[in-house]
């Protein structure tokens, strides 16, 4: 095994030095949980990395077929317990914390996000199940989902309503009540569907958001109409539902993920059963939305933390010119670049800082049922961890593929394929812009309390940091920022009407970069004192102290920036629609 993936000491400070999963897990349980993971992600789903890209999904007549070599790694995946890590022993799991299992999850993405896509949505399936389901729907459709032997999916979008869901037009009529509960016809179409067919499980189990129509037939409007529907694939009495795959949408990455449209009921309609009370179907689904909210920003910072480690190993082996005012000589590794050190550095402070907001994001998660401080904080931070890694991600596999120059813009490099793998995570489980909105609209403009517990760990990070003379300096470039960011909130709160969330993009990347600042000073202050201990990885630990200075000095002086219009409520974008062609 190598560290091109990921740096297994990195993992480690993260998750024992940092976070402190040996509270929930024991460490050398937790150990080779890892190792397990780190060793199946290279073995298995790394060594079809390149071919799933080629030997994409085709639709024939009975079905979407995939690459062949995605069947025996999910077997394996699953025969060695990863799909139930996560899930309490009563269902058959090993009632591992929801941090360890983030942080396997990392090494699958590194290594082929297109696989682990299957995966991350069954998990997060079987969940919902678990969570909202009656007792015969736990049995019958999430417990296979946990074995591994079903997979499962999410199907929210429409061609015609993209993200805006209370939009969506598939109806559900009832049909009566047996075992499984309320049984309806469904009827629709369902657009961008991951994993919506394939050939690897013995069933599907589709999560469907539909309406039920009102006396008179009509659709009810927006988002209160909406219920959640299990509709299988193959149905308990071993026949096929009405389910029909009408195409494939063919991607530009994340190729070896079949992503499909879906029609419902074309023959009469297909049989499904809501999942709890009518109407919660968006309230229950935000659970598996938030879950694979995470996920997607943790697997965007698997693919960029993939692409810098093939960057140092590219730099350091590629020799080209030489130091400047030097003519003769040898040429020397580019790594000994300013430039590309520089490139180096920022994928560093990129990539080592999303996963540290992934895997905070986790072990929020873990503390929820004790804690409603981190729920509260957990839900603040939720449209970061999606899209600050997931834009940040991408901008390290850009610089990758810079760093290779002309190889890198070629299919024999990996880094390539990364980069288009990763361009699909600023889009999917709701868009920059969405996520924006939710963030100041769900989450900061309702309740300031969100805020006002961050500002707390904010202000314990920084009281810290004060006492280390290296990392002194940047408590007041937090502050600044930090104080900044509680000024733009307070005058977004006195906006009228929309005006609020014209510039919430802007307003989002200047909170994210603030996050991850503090996020970068607190695994300083870690790093620092595990030095002054003599108990850190040398190495490992002065560069995160390299990457928080790196951060503080490039990165932090962006948020003034980005709120400018905020606290301007410059309403440009507004004023000049009329003159975009």
């Amino acid at each position: 095994m190598n560290n091109h993936l990921l740096v297994p000491e990195d993992m480690n400070f993260l998750l024992k030095s940092w976070l402190k999963a040996e509270d929930l897990i024991d460490g050398d349980t937790l150990s080779a949980f890892l190792d397990l993971s780190e060793e199946v992600a290279e073995a298995q789903f790394l060594s079809h990395y390149k071919r799933s890209d080629v030997d994409e999904p085709q639709l024939g007549p009975d079905g979407v077929r995939v690459c062949a070599d995605i069947i025996p790694a999910l077997r394996q995946y699953a025969e060695l317990g990863f799909f139930s890590a996560g899930f309490p022993e009563e269902l058959g799991g090993l009632g591992l914390p929801f941090l360890a299992c983030s942080a396997s999850f990392a090494w699958f993405a590194a290594a082929n996000v297109a696989t682990a896509a299957y995966p991350m949505l069954t998990v997060a399936n079987a969940r919902l199940i678990a969570t909202f389901g009656n007792e015969r729907q736990i049995d019958y459709f999430a417990r296979p989902q946990i074995t591994g032997d079903w997979f499962g999916t999410m199907c929210l979008s429409e061609p015609q309503a993209g993200s805006s869901l209370g939009d969506i037009r598939t109806r559900a009529v009832p049909d009566g009540a047996d075992e499984f509960g309320a049984r309806y016809r469904i009827a629709g179409n369902k657009m961008w569907i991951s994993g919506g067919d394939q050939n690897i499980s013995e069933n599907i189990v589709h999560l469907v958001l539909a309406k039920v129509p009102d006396a008179d037939g009509t659709l009810p409007e927006g988002t209160p109409g909406i219920s959640l529907f299990i509709v299988p694939k193959v149905l308990p009495d071993g026949g096929r539902n009405d389910i029909a795959v009408a195409g494939i949408n063919h991607k530009m990455g994340y190729r070896g993920t079949a992503n499909c449209l879906l029609n419902f009921g074309e023959k009469g309609g297909a049989i499904g059963w809501r999942v709890g009370a009518a109407g919660q179907g968006l309230r229950q689904m935000f659970q598996m939305m938030n879950e694979a909210r995470i996920s997607v920003g943790l697997g965007a910072a698997a693919l960029g933390y993939r692409s810098y480690r093939l960057s140092v190993r590219y730099a350091k082996d590629r020799c080209q010119g030489r130091p400047i005012g030097q003519r003769g000589g040898a040429p020397i590794p580019i790594i000994d670049h300013i430039d590309v050190r520089q490139m180096l550095l920022a994928q560093k402070a990129y990539v080592e800082g999303a996963l540290a907001l992934c895997l905070y994001s986790a072990r929020l998660v873990d503390l929820e049922e004790t804690d409603a401080d981190a729920t509260t904080i957990l839900e603040l931070l939720t449209p970061v961890t999606k899209t600050w890694p997931s834009e940040h991600g991408l901008l390290a596999n850009d610089l990758a593929i810079q760093i290779h120059g002309g190889y890198g813009y070629t299919r024999d490099f990996d880094v390539e394929q990364l980069w288009r793998d990763n361009r699909l995570n600023p889009i999917h489980e709701g868009t920059t812009g969405v996520q924006a909105i939710d963030l100041l609209g769900r989450k900061i403009l309702r309740d300031r309390r969100g805020i006002d517990l961050l500002g707390d760990l904010i202000g314990k990070t920084a009281m810290s940091a004060r006492q280390d003379v290296l990392l002194a300096d940047f408590v007041d470039v937090l502050n600044d920022d930090w104080t900044q960011i509680c000024g733009a909130i307070s005058t977004l709160g006195n906006a009228e009407g929309s005006a609020a969330f014209d510039n919430a993009t802007a307003f989002l990347r200047a909170f994210g970069h603030v996050v991850v600042g503090w996020l970068w000073l607190d695994q300083a202050i870690t790093a620092r004192r595990l030095l002054q201990s003599a108990e850190g990885n040398v190495i490992l630990c002065e560069g995160k102290v390299a990457a928080c200075r790196f951060y503080y000095e490039f990165e932090m002086p962006k948020v003034s920036a980005w709120l400018s219009p905020v606290v301007t409520r410059s309403d440009t974008a507004r004023v000049s629609a009329v003159d975009i062609y």
